[in-house]
């Protein structure tokens, strides 16, 4: 069958590996046939040769984390076959910490966790893979032009749970959301926004293409202002863009008792002056909270799939901006700069 790989640590050694072996079936019970994967940050960056671990005792690794499948079979009774199904990415550690034992693996502390198409178990990007009935999701039939949307949409179900949770310490009745940037995460962090009937605010540096139209049709309010612009101080802020001048912008921009959540990754490297007194003052003073949040367990990928069901399908839609037949894989990878989410097809 076709495969996706990449020699992990070794730069640009994308290929389609046509005669990859079919799925071992210690990978789970349920077989599935692909219907796509979406691309992002995380696959440029392995193909780059920045990080990415390929399963033990191979030296490739299978990309693709987005997953979308159709079930062949499920001799568990868990799916039926014809069922829309996503595989959970992150898998839990073998020792297992406490995190992981209780089914908690987003939160993992010893770092021994895998994760498909990431770190030591193969990725979704090939013809047909397996996956076991506990890592896998069913999915809404409706929800088949645009599941793969659902991991994504796990990372900010988690954020937003986690805001909730820490919002708990006391009367919390926000008003407005502030989320930076307007890729996909953002996008989806806006949607859950919305849909808690929040007023959000999202900012992003492009004033052209198809971003303002998609957060306005929305229902929320676009700016391409610098934070500190912003005429307004957030309750919450969702920051996906981990652009460093803009993290610490939002930690100060928040209101009080603000929370933010930090979900973009910084690449280091650049070194920026700050007042860390006046910071911590203002953070103390103001029972603020800024936390980080990555990756997500069951409980939100479940969530995830409740939010798109409730989402505009048309609207979901349009956050894909390219899908590409496997036989154009290397173009899949390739950025134009404008795309939004690109997704590899494999029914095409």
């Amino acid at each position: 069958m076709r495969a996706v790989t990449v020699a992990p640590g070794v730069s640009d050694s994308l290929r389609l590996d046509e005669d990859w072996p079919e799925p071992a079936a210690d990978e789970g019970a349920i077989l599935v046939q692909a219907v796509a994967v979406g691309v992002c940050g995380t696959d440029q960056e392995i193909i780059a040769g920045e990080y990415g671990e390929a399963p033990p005792g191979q030296d490739r690794l299978v990309l693709g984390h987005e997953s979308l499948g159709r079930v062949l079979e499920d001799p568990t009774g868990t799916l039926k076959p014809g069922d829309l199904v996503v595989g959970i990415v992150r898998h839990p550690d073998p020792v297992p910490c406490v995190n992981c034992a209780a089914g908690e693996w987003d939160m993992c502390r010893n770092g021994r966790y895998t994760e498909h198409g990431i770190k030591g178990l193969p990725g979704f990007a090939r013809d047909r893979w397996r996956v076991q009935p506990r890592f896998a999701v069913g999915l809404d039939p409706a929800l088949a032009p645009v599941g793969m949307l659902l991991e994504p949409t796990s990372v900010v179900a988690k954020a937003w749970d986690h805001i909730e949770r820490i919002a708990s310490r006391a009367v919390w009745q926000p008003q407005s959301v502030l989320v930076t940037g307007a890729g996909p995460i953002g996008l989806l962090a806006a949607l859950l926004g919305i849909q808690r009937g929040l007023s959000v605010h999202v900012l992003d540096r492009n004033k052209t293409g198809p971003k303002p139209e998609l957060v306005r049709s929305l229902g929320a309010t676009y700016h391409t202002s610098t934070v500190a612009e912003l005429d307004f101080a957030p309750d919450v802020v969702v920051e996906c863009t981990g652009a460093p001048v803009v993290v610490l912008d939002v930690m100060s921009k928040a209101g009080t008792n603000g929370i933010v959540c930090l979900t973009g990754v910084s690449s280091g490297g650049r070194t920026i002056e700050l007042d860390a007194g006046a910071m911590n003052r203002e953070l103390v003073l103001e029972n603020n909270v800024v936390f980080g949040s990555v990756n997500a367990n069951r409980r939100h990928w479940e969530l995830a799939a409740e939010a798109l069901a409730r989402a505009d399908q048309a609207w979901l839609n349009s956050l894909i901006t390219r899908r590409v037949p496997v036989s154009s894989y290397a173009d899949a990878y390739t950025s134009t700069g404008s795309d939004i989410k690109v997704v590899l097809d494999f029914e095409q």
